[in-house]
């Protein structure tokens, strides 16, 4: 009889809840090699113009923006401010980090203390990057992040067959390692694959 007055109810509805909002840190890799034209017009400015329309589908969204290559650094701090971060992206080029390299794993630490403390929101990281002579243990870094309920997805830029990097001067003029051979710089699409499933994203 209690259990009857209690009117206990079993089984599933569907309820409309009201959106709060993500909030996404882009790791943009700006290394020599995301100048190689094996994306069209280059892998940097290709990223650039998918990150601008990613930009134009925010709503009630925030983002930030760090690039890397041998050091990560904050090149615009978490916002709702799309118009700003349309303009930093524009500005963006190899020549803002002097040490060359692809530090993946200190971008995903630098990304994952520069979200607010707002719990109800998701919180997600993406890196757009070739993958290419990363040199820390980027898969633990995202590992950590998922530990935390930070997704971390990759965008992989370039092609796995590779191709030369232009310096400028002219249409054949490529970079030379130091016995004058010219560089080819190859999507590195195994460890895009690995760190991305180590952060339970795409």
């Amino acid at each position: 009889v209690i259990i009857v007055i209690a009117g206990p109810q079993f089984g599933s509805k569907l309820e409309n809840v009201k959106r709060q909002g993500i909030e996404v840190m882009v790791c943009l890799d700006v290394s020599n090699s995301m100048m190689a034209e094996d994306v069209q017009p280059n892998r940097l400015e290709k990223a650039k113009q998918m990150l601008s329309k990613l930009t134009d589908s925010f709503s009630n969204d925030k983002m930030g923006l760090i690039i890397f290559a041998g050091d990560a650094y904050t090149q615009l701090p978490i916002t709702a401010d799309y118009i700003s971060a349309k303009m930093f992206l524009s500005s963006i080029n190899p020549s803002m980090i002097a040490t060359q390299g692809t530090a993946i794993g200190s971008a995903i630490n630098l990304a994952m203390r520069s979200f607010t403390p707002d719990k109800s929101s998701e919180k997600t990281i993406i890196i757009i990057t070739d993958g290419e002579n990363h040199e820390d243990d980027a898969v633990k870094c995202a590992q950590e992040a998922m530990d935390k309920n930070i997704h971390v997805s990759v965008v992989g830029m370039g092609d796995p067959k590779g191709s030369p990097i232009p310096i400028g001067g002219g249409s054949n003029n490529f970079m030379k390692d130091k016995d004058g051979n010219v560089v080819v710089t190859k999507l590195n699409e195994q460890m895009c694959q690995e760190i991305a499933a180590a952060g339970k994203g795409l």
